[in-house]
């Protein structure tokens, strides 16, 4: 029964999260924080960010076309399998315990994969929230782009610390 336990435990506990991000940062400090939250969750579950990059020569392109060809580019990087959260400023918001326990959801009703999308710098096409399971907010204030990849991959090892137990969520 101990051994089962385990390897149940074990089971849930390599859920894949990605990441998915339109644009890239330069900013090594941002780098270097998502690479040090990204190497801490290894012990939790299966992470990857997922650059897709800028579209170029956007000045001909309208909002709505421009929001058209990355949703065109996100598609193609997530698969009908994936349970797909949009980081949007109209999504839900949630205390750092509250998403832990939707992460504990989700591993409890053996969801393999969960991607998370950035968007590009007007929102999200009607294509890409038609394939969203849902939205979340992680504040009513804005954030850049770049910043909210730290800020998000620093929330998802707080969840698993706090689902763990371990002391990283008071310390």
């Amino acid at each position: 029964k101990k051994g089962l336990s385990l390897f149940f435990c074990q089971k849930i506990t390599r859920m894949k999260i990605t990441l998915l991000v339109v644009g890239k940062t330069n900013d090594a400090y941002l780098i270097e924080g998502v690479e040090k939250y990204a190497k801490r969750l290894i012990h939790y579950c299966k992470f990857q960010l997922i650059e897709i990059p800028e579209l170029k020569n956007t000045k001909s392109l309208s909002e709505k076309q421009q929001k058209e060809k990355e949703a065109e580019l996100i598609l193609s990087k997530i698969s009908n399998t994936d349970l797909v959260m949009l980081l949007d400023e109209t999504g839900k918001q949630f205390s750092s315990i509250d998403f832990s326990k939707q992460i504990n959801n989700w591993q409890n009703q053996s969801v393999g994969a969960v991607v998370f999308i950035v968007g590009g710098p007007y929102g999200f096409d009607q294509k890409i929230k038609a394939r969203a399971n849902g939205e979340i907010s992680l504040s009513k204030m804005t954030f850049s782009h770049q910043m909210v990849r730290l800020f998000f991959v620093e929330q998802i090892y707080r969840a698993f610390s706090i689902l763990k137990g371990e002391p990283y969520h008071h310390a």
